[in-house]
């Protein structure tokens, strides 16, 4: 049995700054790096799963996003098992990834492919994330789900999908919570 952390970025792990793939930039949010140690420690693989559409929208390159990967990883003091961002958005101006897909949050595609990838069993891993869309990957992916409420999440249309076993104040309750609950 492998167990895995899904980790959002923007807002979760790092303050959200729109679009930003400047490792200068990056800054984490409160508690981030102590949480993931934590989570590290205790078996967890630790996986990012971000929208990007920024690729899409012709902001910046897919391949900026290797930077953001390492930075965070610096910032972090540990390495990501997995790192997996979707580039697309439907509105995008960009080909080939201007169109609908199944990675884009709150589909559950991203965390389905590095469960493959990784070996996960997804009925032992967990989402963390500061939107309700983060909260539906996850719960469409069969993983259990935290919603972080800092402030980010402005829709509030609840339903079964978007319902989080846990709503955390900050990654280190968060992080608490999942040891407390493994």
């Amino acid at each position: 049995m492998r167990k895995a952390v899904f980790f959002d970025k923007d807002g979760t792990l790092v303050r959200d700054v729109p679009y930003n793939t400047d490792p200068e930039r990056i800054a984490l949010e409160p508690g981030a790096g102590e949480a993931v140690g934590q989570l590290r420690r205790r078996g967890f693989a630790l996986v990012l799963v971000s929208n990007q559409s920024g690729v899409a929208r012709g902001m910046f390159h897919e391949d900026a996003l290797q930077a953001v990967r390492e930075r965070l990883e610096e910032l972090l003091n540990v390495p990501f098992d997995g790192f997996y961002c979707c580039p697309h958005h439907p509105q995008g101006t960009v080909q080939p990834y201007n169109r609908d897909c199944s990675c884009r949050k709150p589909k559950p595609g991203l965390l389905l492919r590095a469960a493959d990838d990784l070996g996960l069993e997804l009925q032992h891993c967990w989402m963390v994330g500061d939107i309700l869309h983060d909260v539906e990957a996850g719960n469409r992916a069969g993983c259990r789900t935290i919603l972080l409420d800092n402030g980010h999440e402005t829709e509030w249309e609840r339903n079964a999908l978007r319902s989080p076993d846990f709503i955390a104040d900050n990654l280190l309750e968060a992080a608490g919570w999942i040891i407390r609950n493994d």
